[in-house]
């Protein structure tokens, strides 16, 4: 992770430096759209580990899941978040801060480590968006997620006014 101010003063910069890729995201596979502004907010509806549609992991934390898959999965459902972001705003430098992350963990019995999952989507947050990425957060149990993804990741932005 980078420093908190360290690093090329725009995210767009920063995601451009660490050789982030930020994924095109497939339509909706529900009644849904990916991200709604109302005011200087914006929530990105929640995203599971998919690439080009496809989820890259499937079980549960404590089961299936090792922790280590479980923060990378997490990593990548934050980025197609970002991806939702930077897709109604245009520009990732349009993010004046990150309010909140909410991860969801599908949890076998007994699995208690969800904060250490993620961290995962926390991280990648801090390095795409610095200071202005750190942010409250929730890590929840579940039973079961969508299609039988290990996390689920949702955001809360504050867009910079006239954005």
């Amino acid at each position: 992770m980078t420093a908190h101010g360290s690093g090329p003063a725009s995210a767009e910069a920063r995601v451009r430096e660490l050789g982030i890729q930020i994924p095109t995201l497939p339509p909706p596979v529900a009644i849904y759209v990916p991200a709604v502004r109302t005011g200087d907010l914006v929530f990105a509806s929640g995203q599971t580990p998919t690439v080009d549609g496809v989820l890259q992991v499937q079980g549960k934390l404590g089961g299936e899941v090792s922790i280590e898959q479980g923060q990378q999965a997490a990593r990548l459902a934050a980025l197609n978040c970002v991806a939702e972001v930077r897709g109604l705003l245009g520009s990732l430098d349009r993010v004046a801060r990150i309010v909140r992350l909410t991860g969801f963990v599908a949890s076998a019995t007994g699995f208690a480590q969800q904060p250490a999952v993620v961290n995962g989507a926390s991280q990648l947050i801090e390095e795409v968006f610095g200071e202005a990425g750190r942010h409250a957060r929730s890590a929840i149990g579940v039973a079961e997620l969508p299609g039988g993804a290990p996390v689920e990741i949702e955001l809360i932005v504050a867009a910079r006014e006239g954005a």
